[in-house]
């Protein structure tokens, strides 16, 4: 039953629905608040400055704010089953021969762990690679380059040295944020850039690993736009209308089970 309520009490509204199923649609809130679809996209327009939400084709998506890293033990110990869950599912995905291109977080710790097979390589700024691979028939390659404790990672002019000469079949992408507007993102500009050039420097598929918290997240810096992205591996908590929005994109969204 569509409900008459003034601008502040229905973007009220708005904000909680979003919050509750990550994702609305224009056509949908006009008709349970009984306003026409240009008032609700005014109530968009209030609502994306407050930073609320972002918006999307036909709707809107929540956002929300990441402006400072989390030390690395902490991330490693939050959503630590859907991480696994998620590096397993990875694992299902590759080919014997393939070289890939790993970055550095805690989801990618699980897929370093959980790799198998047989004439794969892997080319990592990931430290977390020297003892997370047991696989003697895994060729592991350090891309070398300054050590940052906080992510236990390599970064710096080292470490694109080595990745402008290199081509990956696949790149597996671990993020901070996921977001439809923004893409990719991160809050430290370093960890940014090596994970653009990983991206740049593969032939294949891109794979982005990311928990369903990391959905809607937005950070300091840009990996790289939405549309470079081929694959996402998730869990079970992202929200329907959040997949298919991705989907629509021509992203393929695998749930990890």
């Amino acid at each position: 039953m569509a409900q008459t309520l003034i601008p502040v009490d229905r973007q009220a509204r708005i904000q909680k629905l979003i919050e509750e199923k990550g994702i609305v649609r224009v056509s949908e809130l006009s008709k349970l608040f009984g306003v026409t679809e240009l008032t609700i996209r005014r109530d968009f327009d209030v609502l994306e400055k407050r930073g609320v939400l972002e918006r999307t084709h036909g709707g809107a998506i929540l956002r929300r704010r990441l402006k400072v890293e989390p030390l690395y033990v902490e991330k490693n110990q939050k959503h630590r089953t859907q991480k696994e869950k998620i590096g397993i599912a990875v694992a299902k995905i590759i080919e014997p021969g393939d070289t890939l291109l790993i970055n550095t977080g805690s989801t990618n710790t699980q897929v370093l762990r959980h790799l198998s097979g047989k004439n794969l390589r892997v080319i990592t700024s990931n430290a977390n690679a020297l003892t997370e691979i047991e696989n003697p028939e895994i060729e592991v390659v350090l891309t070398g380059g300054l050590f940052r404790r906080q992510s236990n990672s390599l970064i710096g002019n080292f470490t694109h040295t080595l990745l402008k000469n290199v081509c990956g079949s696949k790149a597996i992408i671990g993020v901070d944020g996921v977001s439809i507007r923004f893409g990719l993102t991160t809050p430290i500009q370093e960890e940014a850039a090596v994970a653009r050039l990983m991206i740049d420097q593969t032939l294949g598929p891109v794979i982005v690993v990311a928990d369903s918290s990391k959905m809607g997240v937005v950070s300091n810096f840009v990996t790289a736009s939405i549309d470079k992205v081929n694959i996402l591996v998730t869990d079970a908590g992202i929200k329907t209308g959040v997949k298919k929005e991705l989907e629509e994109m021509g992203i393929t969204v695998i749930i990890a089970k």
